[in-house]
């Protein structure tokens, strides 16, 4: 099970202070979709350089040009490319042809998807490697959280991979454990956090 730190607000200098005191406790680093509005590819190829034992996923939520826009974060240096699960199958279908011809992998933003176990299987027959339920952050204050729908697709899906964004928090990650993810994507819980390595390690030990 993996941990995935999403760094969206920060600046480039405190994502790397950041990511040098906790990158013991973190498997994947996500380049936020704020942060890639903001600065690009930048932050995508200074962090595949400077943290080669990581992977680096940039949250691009490509909904259009899904070969283009995918080969782009490939050829900065990104592992994995998030593509909106709301968006057309040749779309989906274009960013696993450029991933497979930069040896990638392509991650799946189910958010506002509705039909979610309908689109999870239809995505996992294409042959996405990960499947994201993600709770958006405008609705997070509502009351929100992803479990529910995390449960939905784990009944539906049996080879791609799956992963949980949207609130994550120490309190919660247990339940979230519980009904079986392989990536645990947190950022404010452990950004934000007065002791920032301490909460990394203590999420990053709840994974099993």
């Amino acid at each position: 099970m993996k941990l995935q730190i999403a760094l969206d607000t920060l600046t480039l200098k405190e994502c790397i202070e950041l990511l040098d005191e906790t990158k013991d406790y973190i498997d994947i680093v996500e380049v936020g979709t704020p942060f890639i509005i903001e600065k690009g590819m930048k932050p995508v190829k200074k962090f595949s350089k400077r943290y080669k034992d990581l992977e680096i996923l940039a949250d691009t939520k490509i909904m259009d040009a899904g070969e283009l826009e995918a080969e782009i974060a490939f050829k900065a240096g990104a592992d994995i490319v998030t593509v909106l699960g709301v968006t057309h199958d040749e779309t989906v279908q274009g960013a696993l042809k450029a991933a497979k011809k930069y040896g990638g992998k392509i991650m799946i933003d189910m958010i506002g998807v509705n039909n979610i176990e309908e689109r999870a299987k239809e995505l996992e027959d294409m042959g996405v490697d990960y499947i994201c339920v993600h709770t958006a952050f405008d609705i997070q204050s509502t009351g929100h959280n992803p479990l529910e729908e995390l449960k939905r697709v784990n009944k539906v899906i049996t080879k791609s991979k799956t992963a949980v964004a949207g609130g994550v928090k120490l309190e919660t990650v247990d339940e979230i454990v519980s009904e079986g993810v392989d990536v645990v994507v947190v950022g404010g819980a452990i950004s934000n956090a007065s002791d920032r390595v301490l909460a990394a390690k203590q999420i990053k030990e709840r994974l099993k």
